[in-house]
């Protein structure tokens, strides 16, 4: 009581001295206040700035004495700063009765200015304090692919809910009920208004809960052009780098609306799949002769195969007396049969594939184009130009391989093939 009279008299004695000079005592109170006011306002900004100076400072020291990143986190997002303004407000709040003593209404006024002040500095603490968990938390293994942005922007709402209720109670010497009663009368709007929030809360929790996407998964959403991987998930968006490095922004609910594609289980499995089919032309498909299959018995690949193969072959064609004059009689290998056992034992050797997953050679029904014949395996690298090349080296050797079966792949007639049958036909004519 006494430090508080002692600042009264401290701020009472320009208007005692504007009183000795004759000055009225309306004019006196009017200049004692702006005098007061002036030199409240130069020193909390002086005050402040010196503490945040200090504090900052003394943050920085501290950070680099201790082990945990957390308190440089902390730093990095202005906690210190804001920490700072604490001591100044509450110094306005305490000198605003005695400056504003001839004025009660303006000094009311002014400490609900300074309340709201000190609800949103709170805010911002706790803000900063979020922040900073989450970078903190995106340093542990266990929690870098975690929808953090998603928890921290809920929690925030929240704060922003109750520093709401608070100022209406504040501002209006009203119970909270009364605000609250409102906020209910106004759902409608609220839930309008607050949809793609709501919609995207809901959704964060569904995704963190069955684990359906992380940070750093490569998803495919057709229906809005995503292709690469997830760089952010937060309560209303999902952002996706694609691999042209450009960004597109999902709605988080859309996960859970929409169908997508999550290639992690392609990354964690043991390799990546090559799926891809070449069209033979049907008219080079044949039955081999005896000296054709003797020639191709000189790869290597194929000697094994061929010898057992051909020996399963005359044995039954010799029990069941088949007429081989015709190659149609009996059993017979095709070229496209002894060409689908050499690509099945050239992958199934080859060094990148992985052996443990599926590996097949296989026909797929006919079309237009010819016969597909597809190879399905498994690249053990999955890193997609190590991918790409291990695929490339596969097709460019297999498709070398073909002339030496006398098969053809299947080619659309280009503008030469074209002019080339014309002059054939006009020379025969």
């Amino acid at each position: 009581m006494q430090e508080k009279g002692t600042v009264y008299e401290w701020s009472r004695k320009f208007y005692n001295l504007l009183l000795d000079q004759g000055i009225s005592e309306s004019l006196s109170v009017q200049l004692n206040l702006v005098l007061n006011i002036t030199a409240l306002v130069i020193f909390v900004l002086l005050l402040d700035f010196i503490l945040k100076k200090i504090v900052i400072r003394a943050f920085a020291i501290f950070s680099t004495k201790t082990r945990t990143t957390f308190d440089d986190f902390l730093v990095q997002s202005n906690f210190p700063k804001y920490i700072a303004h604490i001591i100044p407000l509450i110094i306005v709040i305490r000198m605003t009765p005695v400056v504003f003593s001839d004025f009660p209404g303006w000094g009311t006024l002014f400490l609900k200015m300074a309340d709201f002040y000190m609800t949103v500095l709170a805010v911002w603490i706790f803000r900063s304090f979020l922040r900073s968990l989450k970078n903190y938390l995106r340093t542990k293994e266990v929690y870098k692919d975690k929808p953090l942005d998603s928890f921290v922007q809920v929690f925030l709402i929240f704060a922003w809910i109750i520093a709401a209720i608070y100022l209406f109670t504040v501002l209006t010497e009203k119970d909270p009920i009364a605000f609250l009663t409102a906020l209910g009368a106004a759902s409608a709007v609220i839930l309008l208004i607050f949809k793609d929030s709501i919609l995207g809360f809901v959704a964060s929790i569904q995704v963190a809960a069955n684990d359906m996407v992380r940070i750093g998964d490569w998803i495919t959403v057709e229906k809005y052009g995503a292709d690469g991987d997830v760089m952010e998930i937060n309560l209303a968006t999902v952002k996706v780098r694609n691999f042209d490095n450009t960004i597109t922004t999902i709605p988080t609910y859309a996960l859970i609306s929409d169908s997508f594609r999550n290639w992690r289980g392609m990354q964690e499995s043991g390799g990546r799949r090559i799926r891809r089919a070449l069209y033979i032309a049907v008219s080079s498909i044949r039955y081999l002769t005896e000296a054709e299959i003797e020639d191709l018995k000189k790869i290597q690949l194929l000697k094994s195969y061929l010898e057992h193969r051909q020996t399963d072959i005359n044995k039954y064609n010799t029990d069941n007396n088949a007429d081989k004059s015709i190659l149609l009689n009996g059993r017979n290998q095709t070229n496209m049969g002894v060409f689908r056992k050499y690509i099945d034992t050239y992958v199934k050797n080859h060094p990148a594939i992985n052996k443990e997953m599926t590996m097949m050679v296989r026909h797929l029904p006919p079309t237009p184009q010819g016969i597909p014949l597809e190879i399905y395996i498994f690249s053990s690298d999955k890193r997609w130009v190590n991918y790409e090349h291990i695929m490339a080296d596969i097709f460019d050797h297999v498709l070398a391989a073909i002339p030496f079966f006398d098969l053809e792949v299947y080619e659309t007639p280009s503008s030469k093939d074209m002019k080339r049958l014309a002059q054939a036909t006009a020379r025969q004519q």
